[in-house]
């Protein structure tokens, strides 16, 4: 017997937490069902509502829910072993997933730490450098410089990374690691004919001041750490590629290990497999995951260069050559083998460069009708800015967003999205079509007017 909605909601409040929430908040729906682009939401009330899902389910379920492929996928894995311990023992869909990770990745990510969540990878990717650091003879090399407007995770060392002001972490500024933080680059947008657009004074002013703060704390620093051409839960803000190019810069001057956190971006998101091939750069190591296995299980990665990996495996130092970390359920088979399905269906066939593969029409798809359907936002009062880059579509407000409120009214024109801050976006899944990206142009726009006029 399945539960109602109604039952589940109540049950739930006082009962357990939601995502930067109080306890006693609970949830405003229940998810009866889910199937390809839509969910069937209840109400407090009992009432169901078939609703589109703008927000891929937090970036993650890019094909959708249900997709036979990967359904599938799982059912043969599961089949044969759910899970096995990867101390000392390890199996097909890890090495498989691995395998496909390096022929994806930019050319010099040849080794693959797999981890269980998006904020790990990143916590490993700090532990890599600061091992690489110490493998180099350098071990007073422990902080990490990052930029102001980014989010890289809610463990304890991620957040030491994330803006410290304006960031969701700014509650444990005085408990976090003291690490260094490069001004916000200045904004960009990518026009419809793919060129970049932003204000070369502002990037020239930003350089400066970042070297300057480089330049001051190098004999410090283990590594730089950003969000590749789009910061994410920090706001939403795209920045030049450029940016990237000069961080590639100040790291090869500076001997600093280079981390793109490609979590939110990666897997075609901002129209480039990976954000860093927007400037045609290769990080030293990239941490990625959310559409790793299209939303259905949590699973993410942690890649290096064969420098890195080389440097730590001729370590003699007090943590010596292995990485120091390990997960219950690292390479857990179910989760490997319905993401090497994932990135079958974004790639296509290993015949087929997974550049262009059927990611890039989706995701094209997706930026034309974000563009043409979120247009008209621009005209209302409260709207101070909309912005669209690949499959990301963003209506920034003038003031703070009423979630709750904002939230109810585009249910109502059914469509599901998760505000924040002053920010009403949409991250679609890659499978929607045009007609529900107009629907889902309709109902946000429609939703903002009703509350915010």
């Amino acid at each position: 017997m399945i539960t109602t909605g109604t039952n589940l909601l109540s049950r739930d409040v006082g009962l357990v937490w939601h995502p930067y929430a109080p306890l006693d908040a609970g949830a405003h729906y229940a998810v009866l069902e889910a199937n390809g682009t839509q969910l069937v939401l209840e109400d407090a009330a009992g009432t169901r509502h078939e609703v589109l899902d703008g927000m891929s389910s937090w970036w993650s379920a890019v094909h959708g829910y249900r997709h036979r492929v990967l359904d599938a996928a799982v059912r043969t894995q599961l089949e044969r072993f759910s899970h096995v311990m990867f101390g000392g023992l390890t199996h097909e869909p890890a090495i498989e997933l691995a395998e496909r990770l390096v022929e994806m990745t930019p050319n010099g990510l040849r080794h693959v730490f797999l981890a269980d969540s998006g904020s790990i990878s990143v916590e490993v990717a700090l532990k890599l450098a600061l091992q690489y650091q110490e493998a180099m003879g350098h071990t007073e090399r422990h902080r990490f410089a990052a930029l102001r407007g980014g989010y890289h995770g809610d463990t304890f060392a991620a957040m030491g990374i994330c803006d410290p002001v304006d960031g969701m972490h700014s509650a444990f500024a005085q408990r976090s690691p003291s690490e260094l933080f490069l001004p916000k680059p200045p904004a960009a947008r990518r026009n419809a004919q793919g060129d970049w657009e932003y204000s070369v004074a502002r990037l020239a002013q930003w350089e400066q001041e970042t070297r300057e703060l480089i330049a001051a704390n190098a004999g410090q620093l283990a590594g730089i750490v950003c969000e590749p051409v789009l910061q994410g839960a920090g706001g939403m803000h795209i920045y030049p590629p450029a940016v990237l190019g000069i961080l590639r810069e100040l790291a090869d001057q500076y001997d600093l290990v280079l981390i793109a956190d490609e979590i939110a971006t990666g897997f075609g998101r901002t129209g480039q497999l990976f954000a860093v091939q927007h400037a045609g750069i290769e990080p030293d190591i990239m941490c990625v995951g959310k559409a790793l296995t299209g939303g259905y299980l949590t699973l993410a990665a942690m890649l290096c260069s064969s420098r890195i990996a080389s440097a730590l495996a001729g370590a003699k130092g007090a943590t010596g050559s292995a990485l120091l970390h390990g997960p219950t359920f690292m390479g857990n088979p179910l989760a490997c083998a319905v993401a090497c399905a994932s990135l079958d269906l974004l790639a296509g066939d290993r015949s087929t460069a997974a550049n262009d593969g059927p990611w890039r029409h989706q995701v094209a798809t997706l930026e034309s009708g974000l563009r043409a359907h979120l247009a008209p936002a621009a005209d209302l009062a409260q709207v101070k800015d909309v912005r669209v880059l690949g499959g990301v579509g963003v209506i920034q407000l003038a003031s703070e967003v009423q979630v709750s409120a904002v939230t109810e009214a585009a249910v109502q024109r059914g469509v599901w999205v998760r505000p924040f801050r002053d920010l009403v976006y949409v991250m679609p899944p890659y499978i929607s079509t045009p007609d529900q990206l107009a629907t889902l142009g309709r109902g946000v726009i429609g939703a903002v007017q009703q509350i915010h006029g």
